[in-house]
C-alpha cells in the first residue's frame, strides 16, 4: 500500500482561520513599514538638518534691525486697526520679522537646544515688549482712540482664528525645512500674531482690561499654536533630541517646561472653542428636533457672552409650529446646564430638500438686496443731511459703516451735528453712523457748587451744562481727530480732564491760578470758526 507523498506545497492546502485574519494585519503592516521607508529615505533623508537649524539659530539674533522692523510693523498695524482698515493692517505683516524667533522656538524645542531656545525666546520677548509700548504710544497721541470692527474681532480667541495660526506654521515649518522661505509665509505668521498684538498696545494705552486680557489671551494661543504646531513638523521632518555633554537634565527638565507652560494657554482656549462648537451642534440638533427633522436650520447665530445665552436661528420648514421657541429653549437649556433665549424665525416652503436649498437661495438674494437698498437709502439720507453729493458718503456693506463729512452751514453748532447723527443713528440701530462736522467753537465747561452733609466740606461738581460740553467735545474730537485745549483753574481742569479720561480722550491742559471756575475747551489746532 503506497502512501501519499508529502510535497511540502502548503500552499495547495486550505488556510485555516486563523492564517486568514492575520494577513490584513500583515498587510497593514507591511504598507506602514514601507511608508516608513519612503518617508525616511525620499522625505526626511532630503534634508540637510544641520544648514536648517544653523540657518534658523542665526536668524533668531536680537539686533537694532529686528526691534526696528517689529516697531514699524506694529505701527503700521494699530494704524490700520484705529482706521478699521483690513487692507492697511495686511500691508503691515509684509514688514513683520516675527516669524524668525517664533520658529525658532518651535525648532528649538524639536531639537531640544535649550540655549538657542533661551536665545528665540529673548528675541521673542523683547520683541513682542517693544510691540506693546510702542503701539501704546502710538495710540496714546492717537486722536483716533474708538474701538472699531478690527480691534473688536481680535480680543478673543476663535476657532478660525487657532486654523490661521496652525496653517501659518505649517507653511512657515514646510517652507523653512525645504529652504523655501519667503515673504508670503512670513506675512501668514506675521497675521496671527502682529494684530492682536497692536490691539494690547491699544488696550494698555486706552486702560480698557478686557481689551488688553481679550487681545493678549488670543496672541498668547496662536504663539502657542504656531510654536507647538513647527515643533510637531520639525520632529516630523527627523528633526530630533540629542543631549549632548553641555545638555544636561536640568537644562531638558526647562525645556519639557517651557513645553508645558506654552500649552497651558492653548488648552484654555481649546477648551472653550470645543465647548462652543459642541453647544452650537447641540442647539442646532435641538431646534431640528422641535420640527421633528422636517425643517432645515438656514442659520445660527449664539452668543455666548450674553447671560442669559442668546441663540437666534432661521428655519426654513413646510410647516409652522407653534410654540416652537419655547420647546427649544426647554431643550437646549437642560443639554447645556444654563439658561437660554432662543429666537427663531420660521420661514414656510415646500416639502423636500429641493424646496429648502430654493428657499435659502432665495432668502440668500432677498438678503444681499435688502442690503443694497439699505446701503444705498442711507447714503442718500446722509448726503442730504450734511449737504453733499451722494458720492461723497463712503458706505461699507459688510461692516454696516457709513462715513461722511458734513459741509458747513450757516448757523449750525456743533450740537446740532451731532444731532443730525444721533437722529440718522437710531434709524439704523444695526450701523455705525459716523458725521464728521466741521470745526465749531467748543462750549465752556461750567461746575456748580455742592454743599457737603453735616461735617463735610462743600465741593465743585461739573454741572450738567459742563456734562453736556464734555460730552459734545468729546464726541467732536472723536470725529475730527484735532486735539482740545483746555484752560483753567487747576482744580477745575483736572476734573475737566478725568471726564475727558472717560471718552478716552487725551487732552492738552493749562492752568489759571488754583480752585474751581469755568474752564475754557478749544481746538488745540486753533481750528475753531
Amino acid at each position: 500500500m503506497q502512501s501519499e507523498p508529502n510535497t511540502g506545497n502548503r500552499a495547495s492546502r486550505p488556510l485555516s482561520a486563523g492564517t486568514a485574519s492575520a494577513n490584513p494585519a500583515s498587510g497593514f503592516r507591511e504598507v506602514l513599514s514601507s511608508f516608513r521607508d519612503w518617508w525616511g529615505h525620499e522625505v526626511t533623508g532630503t534634508v540637510d538638518q544641520v544648514a536648517v537649524i544653523e540657518k534658523r539659530r542665526a536668524e533668531c539674533q536680537l539686533s537694532a534691525r529686528y526691534l526696528l522692523m517689529v516697531s514699524m510693523s506694529a505701527g503700521i498695524a494699530i494704524l490700520g486697526l484705529l482706521q478699521g482698515s483690513a487692507a492697511v493692517v495686511i500691508g503691515a505683516m509684509l514688514l513683520s520679522p516675527l516669524m524668525d524667533p517664533i520658529m525658532g522656538v518651535g525648532f528649538a524645542l524639536a531639537v531640544g537646544d535649550y540655549k538657542w531656545l533661551r536665545q528665540a525666546g529673548k528675541s521673542l520677548a523683547v520683541g513682542t515688549i517693544f510691540a506693546i509700548l510702542f503701539t501704546a504710544l502710538v495710540v496714546f497721541f492717537s486722536p483716533l482712540q474708538t474701538i472699531t470692527s478690527e480691534i473688536a474681532a481680535r480680543t478673543r480667541p476663535s476657532l478660525l482664528d487657532l486654523g490661521v495660526a496652525i496653517f501659518s506654521a505649517v507653511a512657515g515649518a514646510y517652507a523653512m525645512i525645504r529652504g523655501r522661505e519667503g515673504t508670503i509665509v512670513g506675512v501668514a505668521i506675521a497675521t496671527a500674531l502682529m494684530p492682536p498684538l497692536a490691539v494690547v498696545g491699544f488696550g494698555l494705552a486706552t486702560l480698557n482690561g478686557t481689551v488688553f486680557w481679550g487681545a493678549l489671551f488670543l496672541f498668547i494661543t496662536n504663539l502657542t499654536a504656531i510654536a507647538l504646531t513647527a515643533t510637531a513638523m520639525a520632529r516630523g521632518y527627523g528633526f530630533s533630541t540629542s543631549l549632548s555633554e553641555k545638555q544636561t537634565r536640568m537644562q531638558a527638565l526647562l525645556i519639557f517646561g517651557a513645553f508645558v507652560v506654552l500649552a497651558i494657554p492653548l488648552f484654555l482656549s481649546l477648551r472653550q472653542i470645543v465647548w462652543e462648537s459642541t453647544a452650537t451642534r447641540q442647539a442646532r440638533n435641538a431646534v431640528e428636533e422641535v420640527f421633528v427633522g422636517r425643517a432645515t436650520v438656514s442659520q445660527m447665530d449664539p452668543s455666548f457672552d450674553a447671560e442669559p445665552l442668546q441663540i437666534s436661528a432661521t428655519v426654513f420648514t413646510p410647516e409652522i409650529v407653534g410654540d416652537a421657541e419655547g420647546r427649544a429653549e426647554q431643550l437646549i437649556s437642560r443639554r447645556l446646564g444654563r439658561p437660554v433665549d432662543v429666537t427663531l424665525t420660521q420661514l414656510r416652503v415646500g416639502t423636500g430638500a429641493q424646496a429648502a436649498e430654493e428657499a435659502q437661495l432665495t432668502q440668500a438674494r432677498a438678503q444681499e438686496r435688502a442690503a443694497r437698498e439699505q446701503a444705498d437709502d442711507i447714503a442718500d439720507r446722509l448726503a442730504l443731511l450734511a449737504g453733499v453729493p451722494k458720492d461723497e458718503v463712503t458706505v461699507d456693506r459688510d461692516r454696516r459703516r457709513a462715513l461722511v463729512t458734513a459741509r458747513p452751514l450757516d448757523g449750525a453748532t456743533l450740537s446740532a451735528y451731532a444731532e443730525l447723527e444721533r437722529r440718522i443713528d437710531a434709524l439704523e440701530p444695526e450701523w455705525d453712523i459716523r458725521l464728521t462736522p466741521p470745526l465749531r467753537p467748543l462750549s465752556q465747561a461750567t461746575f456748580d457748587l455742592v454743599e457737603g452733609e453735616e461735617d463735610q466740606p462743600d465741593t465743585y461738581a461739573l454741572s450738567t451744562q459742563g456734562t453736556q460740553a464734555v460730552q459734545l467735545a468729546a464726541w467732536a474730537q472723536s470725529r475730527v481727530g484735532v486735539p482740545i485745549a483746555i484752560t483753567g483753574p487747576a482744580d477745575a481742569v483736572a476734573a475737566v480732564r478725568n471726564a475727558f479720561s472717560h471718552h478716552n480722550i487725551a487732552v492738552q491742559a493749562e492752568t489759571t491760578g488754583n480752585g474751581f471756575g469755568p474752564v475754557t475747551l478749544e481746538w488745540a489746532a486753533g481750528g475753531n470758526n
